[in-house]
């Protein structure tokens, strides 16, 4: 019994592979495209009724956006098209032919419609890859012709770096118009579900609008599909490379006014500084399009920062020549002294430590002064010198006396004399040696006006430049319409 079940099996199983060698599913479908093409011409719009326009439904499929190039502003980016339409002529009986429900057709053998992108930017216009046509049974073909896209985009720079984009894609028949073929849109936005996240671009949005336009030279409408992309720069990589160092070379600025005038180094600070800003404004530039309609924000902000430091530079002339200056060369109008030496220090809350001493000084010297005018009242000027009593003019000039003058005597008045005739001339030099000092004492202090009022500059300009380095800084780099919000 076993034996006959296995002979029958084995003969079961030859008679089913007989009758798969014997199919004809394969002449099925040659008879099929042999039959749709036989009288088929690709130049025939396949519609049943010529007045009414063929309905083609267009939809867009992103996979990715691969660059924007801001200085030749064009967008390049890997699309999907997705075209659907009835075609007349392509259909057929599922039962006449083996139960063959679709065939995929070369593009070049049946009409497709000539839809291209109006503001492409590539050299063949059309950069689709041809593939092939899904024909269903019933007519519906389904044509999704992936390519490399590139369109044109008018890149507004004015936010740079922290701009939006807005990229139209407009999609239309180039020899149709509305009354041949009509266009329609299936969803208000592409299809994103296989989009790959761009690097430097933040995507916000794509959507579609579907436009009848009638222009002044021909009285039929024209239909197209218009994709807007919707993209957002990443500020992350111009931040750091950017942003951050220009803020820190401005604010280095600053310290040329904390840097003391003796140093020596005030001048070669600022010119360095504004070189390095020259040099960062440069890179922005070569990423921008030659374009006056609209400067970059970030140019905006380097523009602000060179206009500071260019004028701090010259500030910082100004400090070092105030505080060389002396009183063989110039002279402080009272104007400057009220300005500088007043004003000014007491609003800043300044003083002159050197004027401090000085009173100290001179206080000390008064106190000094009359107590030695307590002490020596009663004695000539010619006793404090010579430090001796005043007995020998008193000896001689006492009333009623009449002294006669021995020779001790004659001796002792020449000696006076000279005495007299050396004091006078030490006091003509302790006279030059006093004006000298007081001469000098009154240049040091003209000096020392002018060093205080290029310190009283150097603050208020600390202060001034600080102020506007912080406020440039915030009106320009978050004046932006989406750090704003």
């Amino acid at each position: 019994m076993k034996m006959v079940c296995r002979i029958s099996g084995v003969l079961i199983s030859l008679l089913f592979f007989s009758l798969l060698k014997g199919s004809e599913q394969g002449p099925h479908e040659r008879r099929l495209i042999n039959d749709l093409l036989r009288d088929y011409n690709v130049m025939e719009r396949p519609v049943a009724n010529e007045s009414e326009p063929l309905l083609l439904s267009f939809g867009l499929t992103l996979q990715q956006l691969i660059d924007v190039d801001e200085k030749n502003q064009i967008v390049t980016s890997n699309l999907w098209l997705n075209l659907e339409w009835v075609d007349v002529n392509l259909r057929w009986n599922v039962s006449q032919y083996g139960g063959i429900r679709d065939i995929r057709i070369a593009p070049k053998y049946i009409w497709k419609p000539d839809v291209l992108m109006y503001n492409s930017a590539d050299e063949r216009i059309d950069s689709t890859f041809p593939t092939n046509v899904v024909v269903q049974h019933n007519g519906s073909c389904s044509y999704i012709p992936p390519g490399i896209f590139k369109s044109t985009c008018k890149i507004d720079i004015t936010w740079f770096p922290f701009d939006d984009q807005k990229c139209v894609m407009k999609f239309g028949s180039w020899t149709y118009d509305g009354n041949a073929l009509d266009l329609l849109l299936p969803s208000e936005e592409a299809d994103l579900s296989t989009y790959i996240d761009n690097g430097e671009w933040d995507l916000r949005g794509f959507p579609g609008v579907r436009n009848l336009i009638y222009y002044t030279c021909c009285p039929e409408p024209y239909v197209d599909i218009t994709f807007t992309l919707h993209i957002r720069r990443r500020t992350l990589y111009y931040g750091f490379n950017l942003i951050i160092p220009c803020v820190l070379i401005s604010s280095m600025a600053l310290l040329g006014f904390a840097l003391p005038p003796d140093s020596g180094e005030k001048l070669t600070l600022g010119v360095t500084i504004l070189l390095s800003l020259t040099v960062f404004l440069l890179l922005v530039a070569e990423t921008m399009p030659p374009t006056s309609d609209a400067v970059p924000l970030i140019g905006t902000y380097f523009a602000c920062t060179m206009v500071m430091v260019a004028f701090s530079v010259v500030m910082t002339v100004v400090v070092l020549n105030y505080h060389h200056r002396n009183s063989d060369t110039h002279e402080m109008p009272q104007c400057i002294k009220s300005l500088f030496l007043v004003w000014l220090p007491w609003i800043l809350r300044m003083s002159r430590p050197s004027r401090k001493m000085k009173e100290k000084r001179v206080l000390f010297n008064k106190k000094m002064k009359e107590l030695e005018l307590k002490e020596r009242s009663s004695r000539s000027l010619l006793a404090n010198v010579l430090e001796i009593d005043d007995d020998f003019r008193t000896a001689y000039s006492t009333p009623g006396y009449l002294h006669v003058p021995s020779n001790d005597d004659s001796s002792a008045i020449h000696s006076c004399i000279t005495t007299q005739r050396e004091l006078s001339s030490i006091t003509r030099e302790l006279r030059f040696i006093t004006n000298h000092l007081r001469d000098e004492d009154g240049a040091n202090e003209i000096i020392g006006e002018w060093k205080f009022a290029a310190m009283v500059i150097d603050r208020v300009c600390l202060i001034m430049f600080t102020i506007f380095t912080m406020v440039s800084t915030f009106l320009c780099l978050f004046s932006a319409p989406h750090l704003s919000a």
